[in-house]
């Protein structure tokens, strides 16, 4: 028995080596413990007897005033050597408060740097630490040399090896193995005994029969959420839980008896009695479905026999049914979450409310919204409501069509919801006369088309109700539960938030809209000089500052003006609008288009100082501007930019350019002068002037929306300005990401037999042969009505020339829509309209030419000036 105990074959003897491996490693445990012992003991008497010997010499009687001798080394290297041989420590060095030894037990290392720590020490502390020297690990004290005043005047370091004092260890370690092979001897016997007694407690049982018990007994530990039972080869029952007696009904006496005679259906009693694998399978007993999972318990050696598992599907599917619904009612909250409100329109929101609930959540679901909130105002109780949006499972509902103005009765759900502000479930439909009063024709239709129930959710805003959510159930004979509405309410309310944004933002844009409308030029002038026509197309979120103008000049002249303020909204919308104020303006004196541009460039500037002394943040408004004046006359079209795309130039035979315009900074960088270019326009051209929402977006850069646009000009040679815009839209998106702005001019040129011109010599004697020749002139043209203001205007205009100007001096007639007479000179006083006084000779000539002429006025030229003046036409 002894033998089997010990051999590991049986429990017994396992537990046998398992007790001799503790004692051997409790053995083991105690020696290492002792040395490590020792070996700290060792640590600390070298410390001890390192910091004495350091302690001792470094206040020992003559030390401090050796340190104070010319050569300390003399006197302190012999004194530090026999204290070394008498202590038995490995050295005694002497240095200074530097680290130079004085001292050390090879003279060669004297007057070398000490390696250690002595920081400590030259403040009057003492340092002890453990290094790896030379001569092996050692433990070194150094300790401050102190005057009688106190100071440190030097340090004295002492240090021993570990080796030097643990010589007792080695002595006990013999000893201490002996007394641990004596222990052990004594735990082995001890053990043997125990094991025995275990093994005679056990009956010789062995690892195979202790493994099926273990096997048995783990089965039913680990299974008691289920029902277990385990059947042995000859179909007896030799185990059953508690929750196999309740799921099969089973006897209390079952065990032991075959499971053929417990009262089991017969298809479960020979699933049982066969012992076959079975997976899942689900068998009727009684009034529960219970799914039987069977193995056999030989697989790995156990016994013959077979163990059952058994659970009850009924309660699980009706368990994972309910979180089933848990789940698909989270992705719904999930998904309103990321899918509604991807938009600020209101309608389009309310439509994902409506198409999100159905058919996840209902069978038909519609949003009613009061008009206002449509609009961005703020919602009117009492006031009818809309249907915003529907979506249902099939088509042909007789519920209220998408559009229609609702006026819903004091005893309707949706009423009641409005006025209460809280939410309002109808479980069946049919038995509901306050909703039926609504409209007794439709809701009987709606019945009859199978909607039976109702939930109906306000629309709700912090303290604003802007309208209601209905959800109708057709489908599912079941009626609306207390669950439904509250995830209704949840949609609703996630729902609710993103309208409400919406409206908000319909409400902001709406007046951007406006105010930006209101800035923009409603019709283009009258002019002559240019065929005309031109687009404004909006971005998609947010209103820009993209804008432009035509504006008449004086001599038949016509202004083009197209810019862009950066940004979008009623800050972009407000200095569009003080930006074309001030170019109508500028353009009223007739200045250069570069002139122009460098007034607005410190315009700008200085709204940028405004708006940032104002609020203290540095926001650059930022504007690009294209400026061009054409002549019909002498057919030149004068250009300056300011940061802003190349015009383009499609010439009569259908051939587009982009002229070479000098980019000049945007307006509001300051500092650096505009450019400008002349171009010679034949007649029939086309002049294309654009903002860059028209060639650049995100999804292309600038250079391949200039091709486009070359492409979409040269298709159209002999179009119209309002074709030509038509064309080079129909190739953007119907809503580009940035504001579009498109004016496209035909030139027309104002003949020779509109115009005549002659030089004056600087005589007054020469006005008679001015009027004389106008007379002619008028009469050629047929406006012999005009004769006698047109003969006073330029004799006025002449005799001042000569008076007071320089020569040369010009006159200029015009015939377009008006009669322009033109006077120049090289002089570049300006005239002044005045009053004269009773007693002055002159000073009458302007007032009558005032009065005489609708318009009148001074633009300056490179060579002097031309005063002008104009006349309607009879």
């Amino acid at each position: 028995m002894l033998r089997a105990a010990v051999t590991g074959r049986s429990v017994a003897g396992q537990v046998f080596l398992l007790q001799v491996v503790i004692v051997l490693l409790l053995v083991v445990a105690a020696v290492v413990a002792q040395v490590l012992q020792v070996r700290r003991d060792s640590d600390t008497e070298a410390g001890n007897r390192s910091l004495a010997v350091a302690e001792t010499f470094a206040n020992a009687p003559g030390t401090a005033a050796a340190l104070r001798t010319p050569d300390p080394t003399k006197v302190l290297q012999p004194k530090a050597e026999a204290v070394r041989k008498a202590t038995g420590v490995d050295f005694v060095v002497v240095m200074t408060t530097d680290g130079i030894r004085y001292t050390h037990p090879k003279p060669d290392r004297i007057g070398k740097k000490f390696v250690g720590t002595i920081a400590p020490a030259v403040a009057g502390g003492t340092v002890t630490e453990h290094v790896t020297g030379t001569i092996g690990p050692l433990v070194q004290v150094v300790v401050p040399v102190k005057d009688s005043a106190g100071k440190v005047v030097g340090l004295v370091s002492a240090g021993i090896t570990t080796a030097h004092v643990g010589g007792a260890a080695d002595q006990q370690l013999p000893l201490l193995l002996w007394a641990a092979a004596a222990a052990l001897a004594l735990a082995t016997g001890g053990t043997a005994l125990v094991s025995r007694r275990l093994l005679r407690q056990t009956h010789g049982l062995g690892p195979h029969e202790m493994t099926r018990m273990y096997e048995h007994h783990d089965a039913v530990l680990h299974a008691v959420r289920e029902g277990v039972l385990i059947v042995g080869d000859d179909a007896r029952l030799l185990l059953a839980n508690d929750e196999a007696h309740r799921l099969l009904g089973l006897p209390e006496d079952a065990e032991r008896r075959s499971v053929l005679e417990l009262g089991l259906d017969d298809e479960t009693a020979a699933l049982l009695a066969s012992g076959r694998v079975a997976t899942d399978e689900v068998h009727l007993v009684k009034d529960r479905l219970l799914a039987i999972n069977q193995r056999p318990t030989d697989l790995r050696g156990g016994p013959a026999g077979s163990v059952t598992t058994l659970r009850d599907s009924t309660e699980l599917r009706a368990l994972s049914g309910r979180a089933e619904v848990a789940r698909e009612r989270l992705n719904m909250l999930y998904d309103a979450g990321v899918g509604i409100g991807t938009s600020l329109d209101v309608t389009r929101t309310a439509a994902e409310l409506a198409e999100l609930a159905v058919p996840r959540f209902a069978d038909f679901a519609t949003v009613d919204l009061f008009d206002a909130v449509l609009h961005g105002e703020e919602p009117r109780p009492g006031t009818a409501l809309r249907r915003a949006a529907g979506a249902g499972v099939r088509e042909g509902s007789p519920l209220y069509p998408v559009g229609e103005h609702i006026r819903f009765v004091a005893t309707s759900p949706q009423a009641r919801s409005l006025t209460t502000g809280q939410s309002v479930v109808v479980p069946r439909l049919r038995d509901a006369p306050g909703w039926r009063a609504q409209n007794p024709e439709r809701t009987d239709q709606v019945l009859e088309f199978g909607i039976h129930s109702l939930i109906t959710v306000p629309l709700r805003a912090g303290s604003l109700v802007l309208g209601v959510a209905n959800f109708w159930r057709s489908e599912k004979p079941e009626p609306f539960d207390s669950e439904e509405l509250a995830l209704a309410e949840e949609l609703v309310a996630r729902a609710a938030v993103s309208i409400d944004n919406a409206r908000r933002y319909t409400r902001e844009h709406s007046m951007a809209v406006t105010l930006q409308r209101s800035l923009l030029p409603r019709t283009l002038p009258e002019q002559g000089a240019l065929d005309l026509a031109y687009r404004y197309l909006p971005a998609q979120s947010g209103v820009g500052g993209d804008w432009f103008d035509v504006l008449p000049l004086s001599g038949a002249r016509v202004a083009l003006v197209v810019g862009d303020v950066v940004g979008h909204g009623l800050h972009a919308a407000a200095t569009m609008g003080r930006l074309r104020t001030a170019v109508h303006n500028f353009s009223s004196l007739d200045l250069p288009p570069d002139e122009l541009l460098g007034l607005l460039d410190e315009l700008v500037g200085r709204i940028d100082q405004d708006e940032t002394s104002a609020d203290g943040s540095a926001a650059i408004t930022g504007a690009t501007c294209l400026y061009a004046v054409y002549d019909p006359v002498s057919r030149r079209c004068t250009l300056a930019r300011a940061g802003h795309p190349p015009p383009a130039v499609v010439h009569p035979d259908g051939s587009v350019e982009f002229p070479e315009v000098p980019a000049g900074p945007p307006l509001g960088l300051g500092g650096l002068p505009f450019e400008t270019a002349e171009l010679e326009l034949a007649e029939d051209s086309r002049l294309v002037l654009y903002t860059d929402g028209l060639v650049e977006d995100r999804d292309r850069d600038i250079d391949e929306g200039l091709e486009l646009l070359r492409d979409a000009l040269s298709r159209t040679p002999d179009a119209s300005p309002e074709e030509t815009c038509r064309m080079v839209l129909d190739r953007l998106p119907a809503r580009p990401s940035d504001d579009v702005a498109l004016i496209v001019a035909r030139t027309r040129v104002l003949g020779a037999d509109r115009v005549a011109e002659w030089q004056v010599p600087s005589d007054p004697a020469a006005v008679s042969e001015v009027r004389a020749s106008v007379t002619r002139t008028l009469t050629e043209w047929g406006l012999e009505e005009l004769d006698f203001t047109t003969e006073l205007i330029l004799s006025e205009l002449v005799t001042n020339a000569i008076r007071y100007g320089r020569a040369p001096i010009g006159v200029r007639l015009l015939r377009e829509r008006t009669l322009i007479c033109e006077v120049s000179d090289a002089s570049t006083t300006s005239p002044h309209l005045r009053y004269a006084a009773s007693t002055d000779e002159g000073g009458r000539g302007l007032f009558l030419v005032a009065q005489l002429a609708d318009r009148w006025g001074t633009r300056y030229t490179p060579s002097g000036k031309i005063i002008w003046a104009e006349q309607p036409l009879p």
